[in-house]
């Protein structure tokens, strides 16, 4: 990377391309925000390949910056958009000396090592809905520094045995006032300044230092308790057009048109051209930039399937080189239509074009829990129990299985994934309803204590299934979100007050015993390697049907060297009976009270789910 601000203690280069402008003139400040002008500049050098440049003399470190852009008779004022530091509200980039943003022991600093992605449990959170609450007792509360380990937010998370959290958007964004003159709650789904950690979330946003060192400190705090850190990027659009740095350097070069109008897949009024050349390098740059300088151990790419193929397989290679083990995935589908062919975007079905960059499946989210755009439909764990056939499909990862029907299946032709590291299941995310809002809302009559075996069942299956587990914070602990005004369930919640997105740790008898279930959850998977599979061969080998959704029952054994596992679930509310293999099989784990040892023609518990082991493999 060889644009932005390039920092030595004795002058600073500046680049920017700008391949349309007339001329560059570069701002000095003293500071992010007011107007202090210290010095306007001569023109930059203009190079051969669009690329201005001037390089300015001294300690450079803290001076605020913009660039002058004249073009097309107009004359734009705009941060860098390599800027590695902002002040306030991202107005004015920052030129930063990054080795004095690093906390003591960080250059030491490394996220876990995992053999294979299938062994990762990864846990979507907010930064301000983990440490919101007064529940969290936290000094720092909503911000990056509120994440500290022996804290109880922190603890929760630890103690919960996931091994990644994935982080909600935490680069810089446009929908907060970081200034706190007003309030607001916001998601982050809207880019401003893509280098740069959100200033919200730090306890001085007009010092472009602190974000990074206390962003770092944060990353620093996971990586010491075993945890590796995902970001939740968002390339696909911009927060606005006419006011962002890509419009105001380079015109609508970032920009994919049609017919003369800014052409709209993600639904946000614009969306980003990842094909052409300096976007993609932009992209890359970016990422790399994230896993290298912050030690970030993956991304998620939110609404991956407006990026263009090659894009996303030139970024894993690069990106690569900084971390072999960086975890790469993302939402593998589009909002609305994109100039762009099918054929060339980062869609679910050209999972198989991508290299080793998983998708996550609405499959498995829907044949549990029900259709995510129908409030009341119903999957096979909220009593569709026709899912159950369907089912099978996404419990071997989505991947080429001998005994699936696949002319049956409902929902795409054939296996859409190489290997079970390409499929993230899920059940709920940020979007739409939470788990338990779901069951709320498709099993209004029923008391807490059915839904919660609901809840425990869904849950099983997605930690039993092949493929790379994913949780939204809360799940584990029932998490409800209502409409401000009422206990309605909210669907999408990006801006409503954080007092209704925090997470809340003073929980219910009912939410202890859930999340001690989620908990035993996690370990077991964990310690049972038939349920992380690396390969689609030996998911083919291992993993065998007894039932597939017949009378509410689906029933599977794997078989690997080690041992046998079995797999019931019952998605009927009363009991069913189930005809086990051979041999004697004692219980892992029920969400029922199940126990001791099975065998032969066996009652399994209503709504429930058992996990059992035989002693020998036969």
């Amino acid at each position: 990377m060889n644009l932005g601000s390039i920092y030595n203690q004795n002058n600073t280069t500046f680049r920017l391309w700008a391949p349309n402008a007339e001329n560059v003139h570069l701002c000095l400040y003293k500071d992010g925000h007011s107007a202090s002008l210290l010095e306007r500049s001569a023109m930059l050098l203009k190079r051969e390949d669009d690329i201005w440049e001037l390089q300015k003399s001294g300690d450079l470190h803290g001076v605020y910056y913009t660039y002058e852009v004249q073009r097309e008779g107009q004359t734009f004022e705009s941060v860098d958009p390599y800027g590695l530091a902002v002040g306030v509200n991202g107005l004015r980039s920052m030129v930063v000396d990054l080795e004095r943003t690093n906390p003591e022991l960080f250059e030491e600093d490394h996220g876990p090592q995992i053999d294979s992605i299938t062994d990762a449990v990864i846990y979507e959170m907010s930064i301000a809905d983990t440490t919101g609450s007064e529940s969290a007792q936290s000094d720092y509360s909503g911000k990056y520094l509120g994440l500290e380990p022996g804290k109880i937010a922190f603890s929760h998370i630890k103690n919960l045995g996931v091994t990644h959290v994935q982080l909600m958007p935490s680069y810089d964004f446009g929908s907060i006032d970081e200034s706190g003159e007003t309030d607001g709650y916001n998601w982050g789904y809207d880019p401003l300044n893509y280098f740069v950690p959100e200033g919200s979330y730090s306890t001085n946003p007009y010092d472009g230092a602190v974000r990074i060192r206390e962003f770092k400190t944060m990353v620093q705090r996971f990586h010491s308790q075993g945890i590796g850190v995902i970001m939740d990027v968002v390339f696909n659009h911009t927060y606005t057009v006419f006011d962002n740095c890509f419009y105001k350097t380079s015109g609508n070069h970032f920009y994919r048109m049609k017919d003369g109008e800014y052409s709209d897949a993600s639904q946000c009024g614009n969306e980003i051209a990842s094909e052409k050349e300096m976007v993609r390098r932009y992209i890359i740059d970016c990422v790399c930039y994230w896993a290298k300088e912050y030690h970030i151990d993956g991304f998620r790419f939110d609404l991956m399937g407006i990026l263009d193929v090659d894009t996303m397989n030139q970024l894993a290679k690069e990106v690569r080189k900084v971390n072999p083990q960086i975890l790469l995935y993302g939402e593998g589908w589009k909002a609305s239509d994109s100039p762009l062919g099918d054929e060339e975007l980062s869609l679910k079905k050209n999972c198989g074009m991508l290299d080793h960059i998983g998708m996550f499946s609405d499959d498995i989210r829907d044949h549990i829990r029900g259709d995510v755009f129908i409030a009341k439909g119903k999957g096979f764990a909220t009593g569709n129990l026709s899912m159950g056939r369907d089912l099978s499909y996404s419990i071997v990862g989505s991947v080429f299985h001998p005994e699936i029907d696949y002319e049956g299946y409902s929902y795409s032709r054939g296996p859409w994934a190489k290997a079970p590291g390409d499929t993230i299941s899920y059940i709920s995310c940020h979007d739409n309803l939470t788990l338990w809002d779901k069951i709320m809302v498709t099993c209004p009559e029923e008391p807490e204590e059915l839904r919660q075996k609901r809840n425990l069942l869904a849950a099983t299956i997605i930690f039993t299934s092949q493929g790379v587990p994913f949780l939204l914070q809360g799940e584990e602990i029932l998490r409800h979100k209502a409409m401000p005004g009422s206990n309605e369930p909210c669907e999408n919640s990006f801006n409503i007050p954080l007092s209704y997105n925090a997470i809340n740790y003073d929980l219910s008898e009912l939410q202890k015993e859930t999340l001690r279930y989620y908990k035993d959850l996690i370990a077991l998977r964990k310690a049972h390697r038939g349920f992380r599979l690396t390969t689609q061969e030996e998911i083919a080998r291992a993993v065998h049907f007894l039932c597939q959704g017949d009378d509410g029952i689906v029933c599977f054994t794997i078989t690997t060297d080690e041992e046998c596992l079995l797999v019931v679930y019952n998605g009927n509310r009363d009991e069913r009976r189930v005809s086990l293999p051979d041999g004697e099989w004692h219980m892992l784990l029920s969400t029922t009270d199940a126990e001791g040892k099975w065998c032969c023609n066996q009652v399994v518990p209503g709504l429930s789910a058992c996990i059992l082991k035989r002693d020998e493999c036969m």
